[in-house]
């Protein structure tokens, strides 16, 4: 295996820590969890939806929490009654907790529940300072010569 040492492009910035973080896991191949399984689609220029397979669980035992750039998804397991003897059990109702890193700006927009799919809406909301902005050029009547005269 490979290691790569990413400390020179480290060595003169500052507040790059998130993305050192995200380097260094990739780069040190940290395995993510693979249940529950899940889709990432971008549907827009702006616009992004997170699809996982939660069958099984219900909207009550499942929790969303957004925070700066992270997003949290969690589900508990439900105790079920015993009604009879499983002798096979190949659908996977135990608790997990799936959690992914966000980029600036995005913002959860909705989430909804539907044939076993919990779909998470997100859009990319830039702060109107942040915005490109066309600045409105006036034409004097004098130009810079005379301007610096009269200061």
């Amino acid at each position: 295996m490979r290691t790569y040492d990413l400390s020179p492009l480290f060595r003169s910035t500052v507040g790059f820590d998130r993305l050192t973080r995200l380097l260094e896991a990739a780069t040190n191949g940290e395995e993510a969890a693979s249940y529950p399984p899940y889709n990432i689609e971008k549907l827009g220029e702006d616009a992004y939806r997170i699809t996982m397979a939660v069958a099984g669980f219900g909207p009550e035992d499942l929790e969303i929490t957004a925070q700066q750039n992270s997003l949290v998804v969690t589900g508990k397991a439900k105790k079920e009654q015993e009604a009879g003897q499983f002798l096979y059990r190949g659908i996977a109702g135990r608790a997990f907790e799936r959690r992914f890193q966000l980029a600036d700006f995005i913002k959860v927009s909705g989430a909804s529940l539907l044939n076993g799919l919990l779909h998470i809406d997100l859009v990319r909301e830039i702060p109107e300072t942040m915005k490109p902005r066309t600045i409105r050029i006036e034409a004097s009547q004098t130009g810079p010569a005379l301007t610096q005269q009269a200061a």
